[in-house]
């Protein structure tokens, strides 16, 4: 764990715009929806990292969890068209594709020399699927990953399995349970905005609706993880109001495990036009969010997403958790690359990733419990101390 800075040094780190912060985080205090925006909007990145790092210290130390997981998108075939979408099927686009529990089987046996924990499913809404398929596809992985936790289903997902079933979100639920279904994932909601909502996805659930499936699931006493898209049309006041509603949520429930902040990337989508991901926006959303979330446990930062070196330096602004291995991500493609998902971690290189930012490597399964292996791994070399550059994303 790092020495922190006196008093009198913290001060110059934040400055006096963001003093009065400081201090409610020296204090363990809660932040106001104005402090969030505040957060946004101040140039100095500096200091909303080095506030942000306190509190992850404070819970974490210097551990930074990784997975074991799996990723399988099942189908890519969707009716809800979102504007920000580069996944789903359509004209010049990828191929569309439902997969069979032959194919799932087959992705599971890819990696069988792997001790894979953790499966993560998600796809389109394939008005075709029947309820039973659902109720298949995590049978299936079960027996074949006998012991491996299956975290599955976005809310819309799940809303998509009630209805096709003529059945409660409850009941949808509860028969997933018994199949095997063991976590929910984010998503789904992308952002706790109407505007936003209406503007780019108003085919999928609203807030309040998202909301409803994630309180149902907190009843059935099962884990949830969340997150929020950000980088696209959102404002400041959006994103702080978004993680103030699940600040809000997480007080009644205190079922999420996870916050990841998940950036935009727009390539291959109908908002092509706007810019891509910077280092400074990843770093500020996910120091923000673990200012804002106080009653949340973790932060994620999705080297997918974010790229490694990014994660490197977020593991410095409130991040500690470096997500996983992740086999076959296929829901951002690289431009012109519809066919390329391998994206891929060796374990060996996860290890090197986080040490090399001067943090300890922990691994963990789907809801952090410590994993200890008997094998050797990647130390840090002695007296190393990563210093975190803010950088623009090439």
């Amino acid at each position: 764990m790092s020495t922190f800075p006196s008093q009198i040094a913290a001060e110059k780190i934040v400055g006096p715009d963001l003093i009065d912060i400081f201090r409610k985080v020296d204090q363990g205090e809660r932040l106001s929806f104005d402090d969030g925006v505040r957060l946004y909007d101040t140039p100095n990145l500096t200091g909303v990292g080095y506030m942000a790092n306190i509190v992850r210290e404070r819970m974490w130390g210097d551990a930074t969890y990784y997975v074991r997981n799996q990723h399988i998108n099942y189908t890519n075939i969707c009716n809800k068209f979102c504007k920000f979408c580069s996944f789903y099927a359509k004209k010049g686009g990828p191929a569309p594709y439902e997969m069979t529990m032959d194919e799932v089987r087959r992705r599971i046996d890819w990696h069988r020399d792997i001790d894979i924990t953790e499966v993560h499913m998600v796809a389109g809404i394939n008005p075709r699927l029947k309820y039973e398929y659902y109720m298949d596809l995590v049978r299936t992985v079960k027996e074949a990953r006998p012991g491996v936790h299956v975290k599955a289903f976005t809310a819309v997902e799940v809303v998509q399995i009630a209805q096709i079933g003529k059945v409660s979100i409850e009941q949808a639920l509860a028969d997933l349970i018994e199949a095997g279904l063991d976590s929910l994932p984010g998503g789904g909601i992308e952002i706790l905005s109407p505007r936003v909502h209406a503007e780019l996805f108003g085919k999928k659930l609203n807030g309040e609706e998202w909301k409803s499936v994630a309180r149902a699931a907190a009843k059935l006493n099962l884990k949830q993880y969340a997150t929020m898209l950000y980088g696209h049309i959102e404002t400041a006041a959006e994103r702080v109001d978004h993680l103030v509603q699940l600040r809000e949520l997480q007080d009644e429930t205190g079922h999420f495990l996870t916050m990841t902040p998940l950036s935009f990337h727009p390539e291959n989508t109908e908002l092509g036009h706007l810019p891509g991901p910077t280092a400074n926006d990843d770093l500020r959303n996910i120091a923000v969010s673990r200012l804002m979330l106080d009653n949340f446990d973790h932060i994620k930062s999705f080297w997918i997403m974010n790229t490694v070196p990014v994660t490197q330096a977020a593991l410095w602004y409130g991040a500690d958790d470096a997500d996983g291995l992740v086999h076959e991500y296929e829901i951002t493609y690289k431009e012109g690359e519809w066919g390329n998902k391998q994206q891929v971690l060796t374990e060996k290189a996860m290890i090197r990733m986080i040490t090399e930012a001067g943090r300890r490597p922990v691994e963990r399964d789907s809801l952090y419990n410590e994993i200890v292996r008997d094998q050797p791994t990647v130390e840090a070399a002695p007296g190393r101390r990563f210093i975190p550059l803010t950088m623009a994303k090439g």
